[in-house]
């Protein structure tokens, strides 16, 4: 007998489902549903559309071939019957079928099943705010949303924006809206940082800058109160500190799995709405399954139950959906949470658990932070990445890496690099053993990752004692709040000049590398030194040699001088 499989959801997960399933049982009927009208589109690449970097929205939708995934691609090429504009109603599980409605004819009807995947992806979620109905005011929900914003900005109809949300989406329409329109945008997060719970304060400072010098107003620890209208259209936002005007208001505030329809059926779904899978992504229910952002994974590394919804996971958990209905027993682990993305000329990314993370789920967790050159220093095109390294003190197990630097493929280089040792439980040696290929024009001798986890080693060994950098940037806010502690600059006597006529002797201390050592006994000793260098290790060197001679009252500034231009302050010298 025929197996007959309904899948629903057209946009990552079930399309490479259904497709899969096909192609390993090409007697199955597989039927693809969708109640959009466009299908299997690359989400991700919204923002890319807008910004002008993707001229056409149809290559997203188009194969690498260049034909248009639509209901005539799926059937012809395929094999898989697909039926657009098709919402799902229901779920009869005791009689294996689906209700579903054609949303032009309003028609309804019953499809049997004999396996049914879910693949209902995921819905932003809008802020429960005045003025949320407006028109102007837009989630990236869909390809449809952005059709019409970039309409609305070719048209000329938009000279202010407000995005609302310091996340990933927020940023790159953020980025989109100013790049190539010229909008002038501002972006509202009510976190004190940007991309919160992704990444440390160092590296979201660093992004922060960035932004605002890519003209960008970026406004933090605020949050939208009310969209102010006029005549039925945005005319602005009200924030909890400020009014800014605006033609369009994006909100991207975040999205939460659409498990409705698993959850009227009776299926098991987390208090937060993902739909609950075992490693090959059934559901409570054996003769259902569910992929994509609708599902709930496992934390290779907590080992329990995260929300991840990426799009290259979707297409790995379809996948496996489809080897599982054809009967070849495949699982889908779970998954450490990778991330990279672009701003403007930068690009940022993380994978595992930020320090915020780490320390609420209980990990006894530091991190080391370094900015070495990405490649041998001596290339001529060498730049500076800034690395992050969460590490259990217990354990000695790596819990995240992150990075930012310039846009090219350095940080997804070593970013893909760490998500693989994280799968593994990979220590602190591990990643300070991982072999990186290497060539001037590509890399350091000791690579980036290799650096970020020596000075993790060091910390843990209590080898090193460092002051994060947040901390430095408040004590440099409020010198008064600690008023034994002063900056001990080893860099040459020319870079430390600016920072000592603005801050005189007293409080910013010049003793170069070459010189400490025979003038070390100049140091005061009733002082905190906070010892200070362009990445963080001399100013190691200089630690270890003060500890010898008995000056143990220091602490080193990890990342120096080369963090701190890239973070900026009102407080640097001129």
């Amino acid at each position: 007998m025929t197996e007959k499989i309904v899948v629903v959801g057209g946009v990552a997960a079930g399309p490479k489902a259904a497709c899969r399933a096909k192609r390993l049982m090409p007697q199955a009927e597989v039927i693809l549903i969708d109640q959009d009208s466009l299908i299997s589109y690359g989400g991700c690449g919204i923002p890319y559309y807008v910004a002008g970097d993707v001229a056409d929205e149809s290559a997203l939708r188009s194969t690498s071939f260049h034909v248009l995934r639509d209901e005539a691609y799926f059937e012809k090429y395929k094999g898989v019957r697909t039926l657009t504009s098709t919402k799902a109603l229901a779920i009869n599980r005791q009689k294996k079928s689906v209700t579903v409605k054609n949303l032009h004819s309003g028609d309804e009807e019953d499809i049997d099943y004999d396996k049914l995947v879910l693949a209902t992806g995921s819905q932003p979620y809008v802020l429960p705010i005045p003025g949320a109905d407006l028109e102007g005011v837009f989630t990236i929900a869909n390809l449809h949303k952005a059709i019409e914003i970039k309409d609305r900005i070719a048209k000329g109809m938009v000279g202010k924006a407000v995005v609302i949300g310091g996340g990933a989406i927020g940023i790159e329409m953020a980025e989109a809206l100013t790049d190539l329109w010229g909008v002038e945008t501002s972006l509202v997060e009510f976190k004190d940082q940007l991309l919160p719970g992704i990444v440390d304060w160092s590296l979201a400072a660093m992004l922060i800058n960035h932004m605002r010098g890519s003209n960008v107003d970026v406004y933090l620890g605020e949050s939208a109160s009310e969209i102010l209208g006029k005549d039925g259209s945005v005319v602005g936002v009200r924030t909890t500190k400020r009014t800014l005007d605006a033609d369009l208001v994006i909100m991207a505030v975040g999205v939460h799995a659409q498990s409705q329809l698993a959850k009227d059926a009776g299926l098991r779904v987390s208090e937060k709405g993902g739909i609950i899978v075992n490693r090959r992504m059934q559901t409570s229910d054996p003769d259902i399954y569910a992929a994509g952002d609708c599902v709930k994974l496992t934390n290779l590394i907590t080992g329990k139950q995260f929300y991840a919804p990426f799009g290259s996971l979707a297409n790995k958990e379809g996948r496996v959906v489809g080897d599982n209905l054809a009967g070849i027993p495949t699982t889908f682990d779970g998954a450490v949470g990778s991330f990279i993305m672009k701003a403007f000329d930068v690009c940022i990314g993380a994978t595992g658990l930020s320090l915020e993370m780490a320390k609420a789920e209980g990990y006894d967790a530091d991190f080391s932070l370094t900015a070495p050159a990405d490649r041998a220093h001596f290339y001529p095109s060498q730049e500076i990445i800034t690395c992050v390294m969460v590490f259990d003190r217990r354990t000695r197990m790596v819990l995240g890496v992150q990075a930012f630097g310039p846009m090219n493929d350095n940080i997804s280089a070593r970013i893909n690099a760490a998500a693989a040792y994280l799968t593994m439980g990979a220590t602190i040696e591990d990643f300070a053993n991982m072999e990186m290929a290497y060539a001037p024009p590509f890399s350091a001798a000791i690579d980036t990752i290799n650096a970020a986890a020596y000075v993790a080693g060091n910390l843990c060994d209590k080898r090193m004692r460092q002051i994060s950098m947040e901390d430095f940037y408040d004590w440099m806010a409020d010198c008064s709040s600690q008023p034994d502690w002063v900056v001990l600059d080893v860099r040459h006597e020319k870079q430390a000049q600016p920072f000592i006529e603005r801050y005189g002797s007293e409080l910013w201390l010049s003793m170069s590398d070459d010189h400490l050592r025979e003038r070390y006994e100049e140091l005061p000793r009733d002082k905190m030194l906070i010892i200070f260098c362009n990445a963080g290790s001399r100013s190691y060197e200089i630690q270890i040699f003060l500890d010898s001679v008995g000056f143990t009252n220091n602490l080193v500034l990890c990342g120096g001088f080369n963090v701190i231009k890239r973070i900026g302050a009102d407080w640097l010298p001129g």
